[in-house]
Parts: structure tokens; sequence; C-alpha cells
């Protein structure tokens, strides 16, 4: 009988696998396809000239809480509010900080506290005070002081309380954005017909060069853990969302980076004040409130690099990080189960959500008992080991190609030194043996947390800040993301 089962589920994981490969396959030719197509025939100097002389042009409302951030508060406000177009502001939600996060942003701002009628079209904890700047530099900004919400998600309910534009963006300030950031996905929303989210591609900042709130310098992380989450992010953004895009099927729109039509995210309820995977939650909400009202909707995967954002560069915040990314993605499928396998959600409900709980919520499950049969059937004698060799360098050959291809691309775009690449192809060749492993565990862990029922709350993430001289330049720990991605396809962000 033992047999049996074991032979049994040898076969279920083989064709797992093969199946988790040719969904890989597919999604690297709908994702140079989703690039081909995404090309535009409009130089960006016509564009940017027609956008910053129209009357027509949107506003865009940009949201970013914060949480203990004194480190890298003044440099990561300065940045958003660089952005390179006529209409927009920056609301700073400061979310009950214990720190001078918000003394530092009065100082450094000339922030006054002004009269505001606040009225809270989403739930989010109680208001407290809005400021804004004597200085007409600083004319963009607004801060909002309110109670701790334990979560982003509540912040940025808040933020979207006192949005003025029709289209606003989803950012942490600890994100650095690229001075076309939002040119970049206004364009998408006024060429494309129904499009309610649009997705730039995040970068790791943790080895770029900041001043005053610009990345003057992008370079490519040594440290081991940034350097993994580096090709980590490249392959979920450049295959996995671009690939999901060209059949508008998008699993989520980065919580680091996302632009959203406000009226679509507050008619939906706007972020799930509890949860830990709010750009997914966010998304599903949006999609969810189009296909019970029959309104087409299109989300859409852009190729150009919109931001950058810090990365957790130790394993104890990498733990954290992945640990909620867990938790929010089973939170997420407890929540909106019965939205799988139904017509009338469309291509979240036939075949987004299903992917994402067959290769992405029970890969972890799979990997750890597959690993454990192994080491019993290795202990036993019930290896074929000419075999065994054969499917793991078939295997290993595969992933490392996947990772080459990104690789490959990222260079055509940034077009840095070569040799700087090769820190990424030898992140690619150890990944699977010094870093998958963990995000393996750290996953289950999340899972298990949800299970018991345990509370996890949006904390602190010990920045370094980027003029600290023991930092280089780099950016400390963070809990930012693509997505909850725990194969290539997707991945969450806080």
């Amino acid at each position: 009988m033992k047999e049996i089962i074991l032979y049994t589920y040898g076969y279920l994981v083989f064709f797992y696998s093969m199946a988790l490969m040719f969904s890989y396959v597919m999604l690297v030719i709908l994702s140079f396809r989703e690039t081909r197509r995404s090309r535009h025939s409009l130089s960006d100097i016509y564009v940017k000239k027609i956008f910053d002389n129209s009357p027509y042009t949107p506003g865009v409302s940009i949201v970013a809480p914060a949480y203990n951030e004194e480190n890298t508060i003044v440099d990561n406000v300065k940045s958003l509010l660089s952005q390179d177009w006529p209409k927009f502001e920056v609301i700073i939600v400061n979310d009950g900080s214990k720190d001078r996060t918000l003394e530092k942003m009065i100082e450094e701002f000339d922030l006054v506290e002004v009269p505001y009628l606040y009225k809270q079209r989403i739930i989010a904890k109680p208001f407290k005070r809005m400021f804004i700047s004597n200085r007409k530099e600083y004319e963009k900004l607004r801060v909002v002081d309110k109670e701790n919400g334990s979560t982003k998600a509540d912040p940025v309910n808040a933020g979207l309380n006192v949005a003025n534009y029709p289209y606003f963006i989803n950012t942490d300030v600890d994100c650095i954005l690229s001075k076309n950031a939002i040119r970049m996905c206004v364009r998408p929303m006024v060429e494309e017909r129904n499009v309610i989210a649009v997705s730039g591609v995040m970068n790791i900042s943790n080895a770029c060069k900041v001043v005053n709130g610009e990345l003057i310098k992008y370079s490519i992380p040594w440290s081991p853990i940034p350097l993994f989450q580096t090709l980590e992010y490249l392959r979920s953004f450049m295959i996995g969302k671009m690939g999901w895009s060209h059949i508008n099927a998008m699993p989520n729109v980065s919580g680091g980076y996302g632009m959203f039509d406000t009226e679509i995210a507050i008619n939906a309820g706007g972020y799930s004040a509890d949860s830990l995977a709010e750009d997914m939650d966010m998304l599903t909400r949006m999609i969810g409130y189009c296909c019970d009202f029959d309104k087409p909707y299109r989300v859409i995967q852009i190729p150009q690099t919109c931001c950058w954002t810090e990365g957790p560069s130790n394993l104890r915040m990498l733990y954290r990080q992945r640990v909620r990314w867990g938790h929010g993605l089973i939170q997420t499928f407890a929540k909106y189960y019965r939205m799988m396998f139904k017509k009338k959600y469309r291509q979240l409900g036939l075949i987004t959500m299903p992917y994402l709980f067959i290769f992405e919520f029970i890969a972890p499950v799979i990997e750890l008992i597959g690993f454990c049969t192994f080491l019993y059937l290795a202990f036993t004698g019930g290896v074929n080991w000419g075999t065994a060799w054969i499917i793991f360098l078939m295997m290993y050959i595969f992933c490392f190609q996947l990772s080459f291809v990104v690789i490959y691309y990222d260079y055509l775009q940034t077009r840095m030194r070569g040799w700087s690449y090769l820190r990424l192809v030898l992140a690619a060749l150890l990944e699977p043996f010094f870093y998958h492993p963990f995000i393996m565990l750290f996953s289950l862990r999340g899972y298990l947390k949800f299970i018991m029922g345990k509370r996890i709350v949006w904390g602190e993430m010990q920045r370094k800040g980027f003029n600290n001289p023991n930092s280089g330049n780099a950016q400390g720990q963070a809990d930012n993301s693509p997505g909850p991605d725990i194969t290539i396809a997707t991945q969450t962000t806080e």
C-alpha cells in the first residue's frame, strides 16, 4: 500500500511540475506579445507636450501611508513631489507614527494645521487633522494625521477619503518614483477604453544612489537577499504580470506602485481594512464590482520601470515580509473563494483565481511534502538516482533559462555594463538552493498563522535612510513587493 501511495504521489508531482512549466512557457510567450503591443507609435516628447498643454489632462492623487518613517520621510516626500505632471497632489497619511515622522515633515515642509471637513466615504480609523504647506514649492503636499490602523490598507482608505482627482496612485513613502511615472501610467488610461488600473514595473533600490529623493544611479545589489529579490521582481513583472496583462487576467497591481480609477475603487468599497494583501484584495474587489454591475474593465501592466523600492536586507526582515504575504494570500482566498470557477467573474473567476490556488497557494505545501518524501526514499533506498538527476537537471536548467530571459531583457532596457549582470546570473544559479527554500518555509509559516488565528500587523521596517553613512547610499529594510509571489507568475506590497 505504501508503494502505491508513493508511486501515485510521484506521478502527481510529475504532472503538476509539467503543467507549471507549460504555464511559464505560455506566460513568456504572452509577455513577449504584450510588450510588443504596448510599444507606442507616438514619441514620449510629443505625448508630454500634449498632456502639458491640454485642458483635459486628468489630475492624479498620490497616496502614501507612513508609519515610523523618520529616517527617510523627507527624501521620499521630495521624490513624490518631483513628478513631471501638470496636475497632481501628494497625500501623505501619517498612520499614528510613534517616532518623529510627522514632526520632521512639519519642520522640513513648513506645514500648518488647517480646518478640514473630513468625509468618510470609505471606512478607516479616526481622522485627527490635516496639514498643508506654507511654501509655494510644496503646495501640492497634504498630510493627513490619523490613528494607527495596523495594516497598510487602512491609511490608504483614509487617503482616498481626501483625494480630489479621478485617478490615484497607491505607493509607499519608501519608494522612489521616476519623474515620468504618472505620465507612463496615465497614457494607457486615456488611450484604451475601460482601463480601471495600470501597474508599472518596480525594482529594488538597495544599491541605487539617491540624492534629494531622486534616483540618480541604478545599480544591482551586492548583498545576497536584495540581489535575489531583484531577480524575483524582474521575473514577476516582465514574465508574470506582462503575460497576465495580455489576456486581461492580472492577479494584482503591486501595492508599491499602481494607478487606479478613484471612483471605481471607492464604489468597490476601497481596501479591506484588515487585509494583509491589499494589492490583490483591492484589484479583486474592483473587478468583482465591475462584474457584478456588468461593466467592462481592463487592467494593464506596462513594461517601463516606474518605481524603485527598498527590499529586506536581512533574513529576519525577509521572514516578516513573506510571512505577511503568505498570510495575506490565504486570507484573500478565504474571502473571495466564491468567485472561483464562476463565469460571471470572467478571467478572474475562470483563470486567475484557479491558477493562483493551484500554482501559488498549494505550491509550498507540495514542495514541502515532496522534499520530505524524497528524504524518506533516499534513506530507505527507494530513489532511482540516475532518473532523479536527469529530472533535477532538466527543471534546474529550465528555471535558469527563465531567469536568464528577464536578465537579458533588463540589460537591453538599462544598458548597464555587462559584468554587473554577472551577479544576477550567479543569483539565478544559486536561488533554488539558498533563497527559494526560505520563501517556501516563510509562506507556510504565514498559512499556519492564519489557520491558528494569529494576528499580523504592519510593523516597523527599521530603515537606514538614504544619507546614513552606514547605508552606502542603499536603502534599508522594507516590506514592499510586487505581489504575493511564491512561484514566478505573480507578486503583493506594503
